[in-house]
């Protein structure tokens, strides 16, 4: 059942707590990424895509291939609050023998579609996936989506699997673009300039769309848009703010992540972050004040 956009919204922020709970008890992996992604993740799960939790692998779903695995704290929250694993088993992330490894690993939980690690291959799966739907054994119902990081951009493979979706026409590919301008090491445009982004795409023969990475009424209406599109691969440029919904992370490159106690909560900051959620950042009275 699709979910109302203010409906969305509270499954974006419960999304959000999740992931600072989970980073917290952890101890590593990455935060910023991750909590700008939310809106994006709940819109996917909880108003746009196919799918069902007690049966993974329903041969009518939609697939979701997440590119730049390291945010993937994002899916599991999503996922467990759609039901496909208990929500406890999010306070095993990173643990080992835990299904929840710091990447997504298909084979270990139900609900993922492939496994990263190496930055650049999640366009390519899905290009592939793709490509069957259209070509192989012609499924026009079914969507693909993939998730990227604008600094994972600077992998060539990216580019290869972006020539090979508008040769093909993949119009069931929906890639999103996560243009939160920072990497692990500085801001995208000190390290490695991308703009004209647009015109890159647009040049790969893509339709390109930006949106506000936290509207989910344009998140929903851009992907509406991009289904519309039969002979191209869409790609939607989603304008975020890294750390999205915890002041002292926001716009902050040293919170995408890294070695265990930097680029993630303590208890203390984990503790003001819950409550800047909690309370939309003072606009409401928090039920644990």
């Amino acid at each position: 059942m699709k979910l109302t956009e203010a409906q969305i919204a509270v499954k974006a922020n419960t999304i959000r707590k999740d992931i600072i709970k989970m980073l917290e008890e952890a101890g590593s992996g990455h935060s910023a990424g991750p909590l700008d992604l939310a809106d994006i993740f709940a819109t996917l799960y909880f108003g746009v895509m196919k799918y069902d939790p007690k049966n993974p692998e329903w041969d009518e779903r939609d697939f979701i291939f997440l590119s730049n695995g390291h945010c993937v704290p994002v899916q599991y929250a999503a996922m467990a609050e759609a039901g496909f694993f208990p929500k406890e088993e999010l306070m095993t992330l990173r643990k080992f023998g835990s299904r929840l490894q710091g990447h997504p690993e298909r084979t270990m939980l139900p609900g993922l579609e492939n496994t990263s690690g190496p930055l650049g291959c999640g366009l390519s799966q899905a290009a592939g996936v793709a490509y069957s739907l259209k070509h192989l054994d012609p499924q026009p119902h079914r969507f693909v989506y993939t998730i990227m990081g604008d600094g994972e951009l600077q992998e060539g493979n990216i580019w290869e699997a972006a020539m090979f979706a508008g040769k093909y026409g993949l119009g069931q590919l929906i890639a999103f673009i996560d243009r939160n301008n920072i990497q692990i090491d500085g801001n995208t445009e000190d390290v490695m300039p991308l703009e004209d982004l647009r015109g890159k795409w647009e040049s790969f023969g893509w339709h390109v769309q930006e949106v506000d990475g936290h509207n989910i009424e344009s998140i929903q209406d851009a992907v509406g848009m991009a289904k519309a599109i039969e002979n191209k691969p869409s790609a939607i440029i989603a304008h975020t703010i890294p750390g999205k919904g915890v002041e002292f992370m926001e716009y902050n490159y040293k919170w995408h992540g890294g070695a265990p106690g930097s680029g993630v909560p303590n208890q203390q900051q984990a503790k003001e972050a819950l409550s800047e959620l909690r309370t939309l950042k003072g606009k409401i009275i928090g039920e644990h004040q």
